[in-house]
Parts: structure tokens; sequence; C-alpha cells
């Protein structure tokens, strides 16, 4: 069976792997149609993705045929479309018995902590499994980054009306401008990609860009809130310097949600954290929830995948074109694999 192994970073190569083992209670088994590249993945690539341990098969982002399930298992049969929700938690830990499998303390996340979906096929837990019978391979493929965006946005409590500023133009950034969108906030991006910036008022109608490369990004957000400052800030970069400075942006009482990490610590100011009682949130993964959420949006067409995908290759060409996927001048917002 053939699949893509990240070795160390910077090499990728086209091996084989075992065929998949005989199916235990509860699993089932999958052939994988298509695989979105993410940030993750980019960031394994480049050796900064935190979790993260070498060699490793990557992929999370999958649309995937069930081609075998379990006696026991009831919620997908043979040929259902599926999308695959990654996070292989423990059922048992605080997080788990409090309904937030998203953070188990013993998380398993596909692609990262243990072999993901650049293969052929492979097994998984079938309560893993969202099938929709509308939904192409395609859309599966895109549903767990819109459920990164989806989450963060649940959490910070959004409120129809109030505005909200996404940091970060890439894939989870989009995935929260589309959801705060969906809520009703006027939402405002910082990004330093006039090509990114524009796809966001071409695509998906945001009103309020701002170039932190052009502008001062505090003024033009004082400009554009009538001097409120936004009340939801979400940073979707991942980097350290964004991270630190974006403790400057939220409005007195406002929230700050974290949706992209780094290796390393955030140092903040600790009193003007305080007199403005922020409220500053970690976000991680999704929930199950999201995912047939999401499912709901896009098969009602809510929510259109279709600008997504702005490039292509085939499972055997990939190892060739990944690195070119890893420089912004390349365009690239989501990069589909396809077996």
């Amino acid at each position: 069976m053939k699949a893509i192994l990240l070795e160390l970073p910077g090499h990728l190569s086209l091996t084989t792997c075992e065929n998949s083992p005989s199916l235990k209670a509860g699993e089932a088994l999958v052939r994988v149609h298509r695989i979105g590249v993410c940030g993750t993945d980019i960031h394994a690539f480049g050796g900064k993705q935190p979790f993260f341990t070498y060699p490793r098969i990557l992929g999370h982002e999958l649309g995937v045929e069930v081609i075998e399930v379990a006696p026991d298992v009831n919620n997908v049969k043979r040929g259902d479309r599926c999308s695959v929700e990654p996070y292989i938690n423990c059922e048992k830990c605080i997080a788990c018995r409090r309904g937030k499998p998203n953070c188990c303390t013993d998380i398993k996340v596909l692609g990262v902590h243990v072999d993901g979906g650049m293969r052929e096929q492979f097994v998984v837990p079938a309560r893993k499994l969202h099938p929709s019978n509308k939904l192409n391979f395609d859309q599966l493929a895109l549903v767990e980054t819109l459920g990164i965006g989806a989450h963060a946005v649940e959490r910070a409590g959004i409120e129809q009306g109030e505005f909200a500023l996404v940091i970060g133009a890439g894939p989870i950034g989009l995935a929260a401008m589309q959801f705060a969108l969906e809520k009703g906030a006027q939402v405002i991006v910082l990004d330093i990609n006039d090509a990114r910036l524009r796809f966001c008022k071409e695509q998906l109608g945001v009103t309020y860009t701002i170039n932190g490369s052009n502008e001062n990004a505090l003024d033009a957000l004082k400009r554009i809130t009538s001097n409120d400052l936004p009340t939801a800030v979400f940073d979707a970069t991942g980097n350290p310097n964004s991270m630190m400075k974006s403790f400057e942006f939220p409005a007195h009482g406002g929230r700050l949600v974290f949706i992209g990490l780094f290796q390393g610590d955030v140092i903040f100011n600790d009193p003007n954290f305080h007199r403005r009682e922020l409220t500053l949130m970690g976000s991680r993964n999704a929930l199950p929830e999201d995912f047939a959420r999401i499912i709901r949006l896009i098969e009602s067409g809510r929510i259109n995948t279709t600008p997504w995908i702005t490039h292509r290759a085939s499972f055997d060409d990939t190892v060739s074109r990944f690195a070119s996927w890893t420089k912004p001048e390349t365009g690239v917002i989501k990069a589909m694999i396809e077996l």
C-alpha cells in the first residue's frame, strides 16, 4: 500500500506500508480519496510543529470512503462518504468526561501523534467518521479545517453586530472568518499579504481589511471601530510576534482567542491585560458536533467551499510539489491531494 512519509524536516518520500490490520470492535476501514494540506503539515515539513515526532505519515484533513466496518458498527456502512474527525481521544480523562474530547489529556491526532491519512487506506474508530450522502470528497476533506475556525468562534461567543478581528488570512483564519460572518459579526482581517486580503473581500465578503506592512494596525482598528477596538480578536498566525502584539487589539472587556500555536512562551504586559479585563482563550481542534453542524451548513449552501482549493496534485506527484506549497509567493490557500 502506497504512503507518503515525512522522514525528517524537509524530506518527504513516496513509500509503501503494511496493509491495514484486521478490524477490531468499533473500527472501520476507509479508502482515502482526498487529503487537504494544512498549516500543521507545512509546519511539520519545516520542523516547527509542536507535539510532533519523525518519521510520520501526515494527513488529517480527509475525504474518505468506507470499505468495511466491524460487526458492532452502526453509524456508518460500506460505501459511505465521510469526513474524518482526526482527534483520537481516550474517552476516560477529565476533558473527555466533561465533553471536551478535543483537548483529551492523551489525545492522538492523526498525522501528528500517530500516522495520518497520506496513504491509500487505513483503520479508524468508526465514531470518528461523519457521513454525508450529498457532499463530495473535496468538501468532506475541508470539514476539519472549517471545524477549527467554527470551534474558535463558538469559544468566543460571537454576537450579532460586534466587531471581530481575525489576524492571519491562512486557511484557519479563513475558517474563523467564515463562522464569525455566519454569526453576524463585522469581520476585520489583518494580514501582510495583499492577495490573501483580496481573497477575503472577493470570496468571503469581508468588509474591512488591513495590511499590517503598509499601515499601523492599531490606528486602522480605531478608525474602523470608531475608536472602540474589536471586542473579539482571533490570532490564527502561529507567529510569536503576532500573538504577543495581539494583546493591544481587543477592546476593554474583550476576548482574545489563540487558534495558532508555536514552540515557545507568550509574554504580555500584565497591567495592560488587567485594566481592560481581557479574556484570553486557547482553542484546540474541534468537537464532534462541530463536524455535524458544518456538514449540514455545506449541504444547505450556507457555507461555500468552492473558492478554497487553489492547488491540486495527484498522490504520486505530491512529494515533488509539496515544498512549493510552503512558499507564500505560490498563492496557495488550500492544496488538495487526490487519490
